[in-house]
């Protein structure tokens, strides 16, 4: 059973153990290139005519065929950029703005700012207009790429903009015939220019790069603002060519691995990845349409995937509500993961499968797990989940199917990965060791901090809140509720602000009961755990559409609108059995005693969300303050 967490005490309270390698991270130093420039002029060096991204022709429909880019050729259109950028008049560490979706001229933009010794300020594409506005004004951002007139429109209805943006970039160039605005260049005048400066001066951008120091700024990223407006966390160029080197020593990734990135680049940990490619050196076929993944993963057939808890959700949901119940399809699933679970204990440990075992193992993999893994290209090594809490339960599931998925932890103040679990050795439930070089303590209220080459060097122009997270001797306080075990992995808790308090005075950390519900209904799609000095837990659900409509085919509703199905009495009956199976994983005080289901899921439009999906308590609460006064209108009898 879990332990019921600590009562939290003041942040200050200091644990007297501190783990990490000092040696290591000295040894790792020494192995850094100078900035991200000099990483990508050393990588290209080294594998000058390997193939360094995929890039899909990006046909609306129907196939699509992918181009390859070499490391040569990706530094060639970096140096042009960086040389555009620097005829537009870009000083060292001026900050340049990019609103794109993941593609291929987001990773060229983001090197070509670096080589040219600017910043990178991201901005996530769903971003509204107030975010956007504080984002680029607070960042003083001269320079903004945008993707298309949707993003560059933003910008124009912040006429306080206009006089902090001198230059926008457009790289979809749909605006109609009569928009004119002196400030907007496409992006291939910003290319064309770059290759007239180089033509006229072929050293201009590797002089750059040579005088771009480590602790120079690399990029800020602005938090996701659950509980206020976004603060930029200033990273500088040691921070990523630092996590490039601690990931290549973990062994993790190889050179011959190919990667397909999805993941917003906007995010520290799509950014992060990027880092660990110059690095290590091997493909990523980008391409960020979320409704392609599927399709994209059989086309390239890649070796590894990073993503959020969700997406390994929905596969999971996908799967376990395609057959209808007690059909044939159906009892062969159920079987094949039954085998697969029974399997796991011997596979974690390294240890031969029992003859008997082995042979129904084969059976199961041959009838289920192998299509499983066609439709993911057939040739995936691992996945890592990151940027929220994946379900152990998740983990499993995809173990016993003989697929490896693994959880990591980070956050944008220390440049993503901070610790790590090897696919070879993975420990469900936790986020692996620290990175190698890195420092870590567990304060004595159980808070998680960090220390090392990859931290922020503070907030943008907060020092009051540089001062609140990172302290005189280095140490970043995460917020993080962590446990340490013997090996040295971690187990994250739950949030230190958001751990709850009832009225008895228990406390219960909503992720964990979160996590247990999600793991328990693959129709959930979002799922908030309130009782904040209540009696007791409840819960606001959000459901899957698609996964509710498939459960309406197997289930006789067949031709119900999604609002007739929520009301459903038979769904709410099946709802209230997947609560009661994800209660009996949790503590008495943390079971889940009500909830209801709302009638949309919290979006980025409402504030329910943050543009990277994290939700928003403190506007979920207040928007649904009614609902949530309903839940305890009576108290159940099973209190």
């Amino acid at each position: 059973m879990t332990p019921e967490p600590a009562e939290p005490t003041p942040s200050s309270a200091r644990a007297n153990s501190t783990f990490g390698d000092l040696a290591e991270r000295d040894r790792l130093l020494a192995a850094c290139s100078q900035n991200l420039g000099t990483m990508l002029a050393d990588r290209t060096r080294a594998t000058p005519h390997k193939v360094a991204f995929l890039v899909p022709d990006r046909a609306p429909v129907g196939v699509n065929q992918w181009h390859e880019l070499t490391w040569t050729q990706t530094q060639q259109r970096a140096h042009v950029i960086a040389a555009g950028l620097i005829g537009l008049g870009l000083q060292p560490e001026d900050r340049v703005a990019i609103a794109m979706t993941t593609r291929i001229e987001w990773v060229l933009t983001d090197l070509g700012i670096a080589c040219a010794g600017g910043a990178t300020t991201t901005i996530y594409p769903n971003t509204n207009v107030d975010d956007v506005t504080h984002i680029v004004a607070d960042s003083d951002s001269h320079i903004v790429v945008v993707e298309n007139s949707a993003q560059l429109d933003k910008l124009r209805k912040a006429t306080e903009l206009d006089h902090v943006v001198r230059h926008i970039v457009i790289l979809d160039d749909d605006r109609s015939l009569e928009d004119s605005d002196d400030r907007v260049i496409t992006f291939d005048d910003l290319e064309e220019a770059g290759r007239r400066a180089l033509h006229g001066d072929h050293d201009l951008v590797t002089r750059t790069v040579a005088a771009i120091a480590p602790d120079q700024l690399s990029t800020l990223i602005y938090t996701s603002g659950t509980t206020g407006r976004p603060k930029g966390v200033e990273l500088t160029h040691r921070s990523w060519t630092y996590e490039g080197v601690a990931m290549q020593a973990t062994g993790i990734v190889r050179e011959d691995d190919l990667q397909y990135l999805w993941l917003p680049l906007s995010h520290v940990f799509g950014k992060c990845l990027l880092a660990v490619q110059l690095t290590s050196g091997f493909a990523s076929a980008v391409d960020g349409r979320l409704d392609r993944i599927v399709t994209g993963l059989g086309e390239v057939r890649p070796t590894f995937m990073c993503g959020a808890p969700r997406i390994f959700e929905k596969v999971r949901s996908a799967v376990m509500t395609k057959a209808a119940p007690g059909s044939t399809v159906d009892k062969i699933s159920r079987w094949a993961f039954a085998v697969g679970r029974d399997s796991r204990q011997y596979r974690l440990a390294g240890r031969r499968l029992p003859v008997g075992l082995k042979l129904k193992y084969a059976l199961a993999d041959r009838l289920v797990f192998s299509k499983l893994k066609k439709t993911m290209g057939g040739r995936i090594r691992f996945f890592m989940s990151g940027s929220a809490k994946l379900s152990e339960k998740v983990q499993a599931w995809f173990y016993s199917a003989g697929i490896t998925v693994v959880e990591g932890y980070g956050a944008t103040e220390t440049s993503a990965i901070a610790f790590v679990n090897d696919p070879a050795t993975p420990h469900f439930g936790t986020v692996g060791k620290v990175t190698p070089g890195m420092e870590v303590q567990i304060a004595d209220d159980g808070e998680l901090l960090l220390r090392g080459p990859v931290i922020a060097r503070g907030y943008h122009g907060r020092s009051d809140a540089t001062a609140a997270s990172f302290d005189d001797e280095g140490w970043y306080h995460t917020g993080d509720m962590g446990v340490l075990d013997d090996d040295g992995y971690l187990s994250i808790t739950d949030r230190k602000k958001d751990l709850i308090k009832t009225s008895g005075g228990k406390y219960v950390a909503p992720q964990k009961v979160e996590g247990a519900v999600t793991a328990a209904s693959p129709l959930v799609s979002q799922v908030v755990a309130l009782g904040e000095n209540r009696k007791y837990v409840v819960a606001l659900l959000t459901l899957d559409e698609a996964a509710v409509k498939t459960w309406a085919e197997r289930h006789g509703h067949a031709g119900s609108t999604h609002a007739d199905l929520l009301a459903s009495p038979d769904l709410r009956a099946t709802l209230d059995d997947q609560i009661a199976h994800a209660n009996s994983t949790l503590e008495r005080w943390e079971t889940v005693k009500r909830f209801e289901v709302l009638q949309r899921e919290f979006s980025v439009d409402d504030g329910g969300v943050t543009p990277n999906m994290k939700v928003r308590r403190n506007v979920v609460e207040s928007q649904y303050a009614d609902v949530i006064a309903g839940l305890y209108d009576e108290d159940p009898a099973d209190l």
